[in-house]
C-alpha cells in the first residue's frame, strides 16, 4: 500500500495576497492567461511553474530555478519548521446547483513502478511530450503542482473534517472557495499517514506528472546511488473516493482531419441518429436522462446519437470507449475540451470540424476501472474544481 509522508512545505510568506499569487494549473493556461496573472502579482507562481526565459544565457527552466532560489533567499517563500500535512478544502456550487464541500490532504506519496500496486492509474495517457514537466523538475528539483489521488480507504473524509491552522483562503473567479490548513499535530499526522496507507490510491488527475516523477526518481537513483532522496515521493492531493467528495465532468471530443458528414456517416454504423435542438443549458441533462451523446457540426447542425447495444458488445460502458471503438477504422484527429460553451466557441472559430458532447464517468466506474487494471481511453474524466498551484511547493533535495 502507498507510503504517504509529511514534508517541510514551501509556502508563500504570511500576508501574501494568495488570490493573486496562486494560479490555476499550468495545463489550462495560455500565454495571455500567464501574462494576466503576472500583471496581477509580480511573484505569481506561474513565474516558476509556467516559466519563460528571463536571460539570454538561460533557458526557461533555468530561469525558473533561479527565481525559486531567489524567492526562498528573499523570504517570498518560507519553509515550515517541521514536516507537515496540508488540508485543502474547496467549497463550491456544482453544475446542478448543489452546495459541495471537498476536503483532501496534500502530502508526498510514494512513486511506484508502472503496473505496481499501491498507486493506480485509471486512464491511458496521450503520447504528448512529457519533457516540459521533466525538464522543469530537473532544473528546480522541486514538485510545483500536485497530482490528484483518490483513496479507497473508508473514513478518510471524517479524519480530515476537523479544522487545522488556516494558512490561506480565497475565492477564485469561478466562485470556488479554496482554503488550506497546516497540520502540525504529531498524532494527527500519524493517523493520516496510516489511513492513506491502508488502501490503494487511484490517480485522478496528473497522470503525466506522476509519470515524470517516476523518470526523475530513476535518474536520481542513478545519479546519487541512493533510494532515500525526496524523489522517492511526489507532491499529491489525496481525498476519499466517494460520490460526495468528487465532482466529475466530461471532457468532450473535437474532430479535425475529417468532414462532419464523413464523421456522422461513420457514427451511424454504431449509433442511432436523430435531430436535436440547438445546444443550451438543458443539453447535458437531456443526454443523461435519455442515454445519448450529442453531435455538433461546424454549421450548427445538432444531432442526438444513441449507442446501439449490439454495436458495442465487449466494449466498456463509457462514452469515450464507445467513440474510440466506433471510429477505430476511420481516419480522423481527435482533441479534447471541457465545458459546453468552450466546445461551441471552438466550433464557431472553425478550429474543429465537429464535436461530440459526452457524459461524465461515474465514481463507481472510476473505482472499478482502476482496481481491475483496465484503463479508460485518454481524457475520459475531468475532475472539478481544479486545484490551485502555489499553496504548497515541495523541495526534493536530491542535490548536494
Amino acid at each position: 500500500m502507498p507510503r504517504f509522508l509529511p514534508f517541510r512545505a514551501l509556502r508563500y510568506a504570511p500576508n501574501t495576497d494568495l488570490a493573486n499569487a496562486c494560479s490555476p494549473p499550468y495545463d489550462v493556461l495560455n500565454d495571455a492567461d500567464r501574462a494576466q496573472l503576472v500583471a496581477r502579482h509580480p511573484q505569481n507562481i506561474v513565474n516558476i511553474d509556467l516559466p519563460i526565459s528571463i536571460d539570454p544565457q538561460r533557458d526557461a527552466y533555468q530561469s525558473a530555478a533561479l527565481i525559486l532560489k531567489s524567492w526562498i533567499e528573499d523570504g517570498v517563500l518560507e519553509r515550515d519548521e517541521d514536516p507537515t500535512f496540508t488540508l485543502y478544502r474547496m467549497h463550491f456550487i456544482d453544475t446542478l446547483g448543489k452546495q459541495r464541500h471537498i476536503v483532501g490532504v496534500l502530502g508526498a506519496i510514494e512513486v511506484v513502478d508502472e503496473g505496481a500496486s499501491g498507486v493506480l492509474a485509471h486512464e491511458r495517457t496521450t503520447p504528448k511530450a512529457k519533457t516540459d514537466r521533466l525538464d522543469l523538475t530537473r532544473a528546480t528539483d522541486a514538485n510545483l503542482s500536485p497530482v490528484w489521488g483518490l483513496s479507497l480507504t473508508k473514513g478518510l473524509s471524517d479524519l480530515l473534517k476537523s479544522q487545522a491552522e488556516i494558512v490561506g483562503s480565497y475565492v477564485d473567479e469561478q466562485g470556488v472557495t479554496h482554503t488550506v490548513e497546516r497540520v502540525t499535530d504529531a498524532a494527527r499526522i500519524e493517523a493520516i499517514t496510516a489511513c492513506i496507507a491502508e488502501q490503494p490510491v487511484i490517480i485522478a488527475d496528473g497522470h503525466h506528472r506522476y509519470a515524470i516523477s517516476r523518470t526523475y526518481r530513476d535518474e536520481t537513483r542513478v545519479r546519487t546511488g541512493s533510494q532515500s532522496t525526496g524523489a522517492e515521493e511526489t507532491l499529491t492531493f489525496v481525498n476519499e473516493l466517494i460520490d460526495e467528495q468528487l465532482s466529475v465532468a466530461a471532457i468532450h471530443r473535437l474532430y479535425t482531419d475529417i468532414s462532419q458528414s464523413d464523421l456522422l456517416a461513420a457514427l451511424q454504423q454504431s449509433f442511432d441518429v436523430s435531430d436535436a435542438p440547438p445546444v443550451d443549458s438543458n443539453t447535458l441533462a437531456t443526454m443523461d436522462r435519455d442515454g445519448c451523446l450529442c453531435f455538433i457540426g461546424g454549421n450548427s447542425q445538432v444531432k442526438w446519437i444513441t449507442p446501439r447495444n449490439a454495436a458495442f458488445v465487449g466494449v466498456r460502458s463509457l462514452d469515450s470507449a464507445r467513440l474510440e471503438h466506433a471510429l477505430q477504422n476511420t481516419a480522423h484527429t481527435v482533441s479534447f475540451q471541457h465545458g459546453v460553451a468552450e466546445v461551441v466557441d471552438v466550433l464557431a472559430k472553425r478550429q474543429a470540424n465537429a464535436a461530440i458532447l459526452i457524459r461524465p464517468v461515474s465514481v463507481a466506474e472510476i473505482q472499478r476501472t482502476a482496481t481491475e487494471g483496465i484503463l479508460m481511453p485518454p481524457k475520459s474524466t475531468f475532475f472539478t474544481p481544479k486545484l490551485r498551484t502555489g499553496f504548497v511547493l515541495r523541495e526534493l533535495n536530491t542535490r548536494d
